[in-house]
């Protein structure tokens, strides 16, 4: 294990903001995690997966330590299901292709998610209608004060929309090690979220755990930037979600506002049409902006600071506020 100072984590961030580590290091596996978080460096760390859910405004002044557990393997299977487990600095797009290529459904709808595994079930991510607890197992997870190892079982995760346990109750207590994933043999498809089912049409094909893939990945690749050549971290900003009675006021006033009813009688609200009513998309500043094809995206075009991007995000707060009186919720980690 090498301990770097001074360490640019450019190329450790989705936005390519270009910020410093005071020591940055390396883990692939538990004991080598263990040893590290006993060097007396600093008190100060922080845990890095595939830097595709986070901003830096600044130099982080302690320890950051890169995820790279990373193995995928079948663990056991049924009559219905086959589990399969993944490092948690396991690529996610690279085990929904492991997935796919077997033939195995349930993550079909995830593909082309940026990030890597172990931060799946920290945020319980979300696409097209299917979420990560629908495909969680089990995770295994480090406890930083008690050098443990504990086991997460769907129910301990508590999972919520784009939340965990690990983001309330246990943040920054635990790392995640690995993740387990119970596929199903016989696919169970999703295609009536977003523009899924007319992209099959489109490309002429029947739905499949393949074909389904397929679509996801054509319609996130026309729709968001590829961070290799626009920095970004995908949604900057939560779906809201609304009472019923305030969805049905605001769609009074705004007749072709979307609405997505959930369990509880409760609406979700599509995040990147409140921001372009509101005149954000495509706007620029510098080199912060909105993206121009997702008003949801928040992008640096080259060399944006953390904290413009922040300053950005806080005038889109702000003028959907005023316009809809709903508050909208950053989804990306501000270190």
């Amino acid at each position: 294990m090498i301990i770097n100072e001074n360490y640019s984590l450019k190329s450790y961030n989705t936005f390519g903001i270009d910020t410093y580590a005071k020591y940055f290091s390396s883990f692939t596996s538990q004991d080598e995690l263990n040893e590290l978080l006993t060097i007396d460096l600093h008190n100060k760390h922080l845990i890095l997966g595939g830097g595709s859910n986070i901003l830096f405004t600044g130099d982080y002044d302690g320890l950051v330590l890169k995820n790279d557990i990373g193995d995928i393997e079948i663990v056991s299977e049924d009559q219905h299901h086959v589990y399969i487990r993944a490092g948690a600095g396991v690529n996610w797009h690279r085990l929904v292709l492991f997935c796919i290529e077997r033939d195995l459904a349930g993550v079909e709808n995830l593909s082309l998610i940026p990030g890597n595994v172990g931060a799946s079930p920290m945020q319980n991510i979300g696409a097209y209608g299917v979420e990560l607890r629908d495909v969680f197992h089990q995770l295994e997870a480090y406890h930083i004060r008690d050098k443990s190892t504990v086991s997460f079982s769907n129910l301990d995760c508590e999972f919520g929309y784009r939340d965990s346990i690990f983001k309330n109750k246990y943040k920054r207590q635990f790392v995640i090690l690995n993740v387990t994933f119970r596929l199903d043999k016989v696919p169970s498809l999703n295609i009536s979220y977003g523009a899924i089912e007319q992209e099959l049409k489109d490309m002429g094909s029947e739905p499949s755990v393949k074909t389904i893939a397929q679509a996801v990945i054509h319609i996130r690749t026309s729709k968001l930037p590829d961070p290799k050549q626009i920095g970004n971290a995908g949604s900057f900003f939560k779906n809201p979600v609304v009472s019923a009675q305030k969805y049905q006021s605001l769609k009074i006033e705004y007749p072709t506002i979307p609405g997505y009813p959930q369990d509880d009688s409760s609406v979700k609200l599509a995040a990147g049409w409140l921001i372009e009513q509101c005149g954000w998309k495509g706007y620029r500043k510098e080199d912060a902006g909105c993206y121009v094809r997702q008003a949801l995206v928040l992008v640096n075009y080259g060399h944006a600071t953390g904290n413009e991007i922040v300053e950005l995000s806080e005038r889109i707060v702000e003028s959907v506020q005023q316009m809809f009186e709903v508050r909208l919720e950053i989804e990306v980690n501000i270190i």
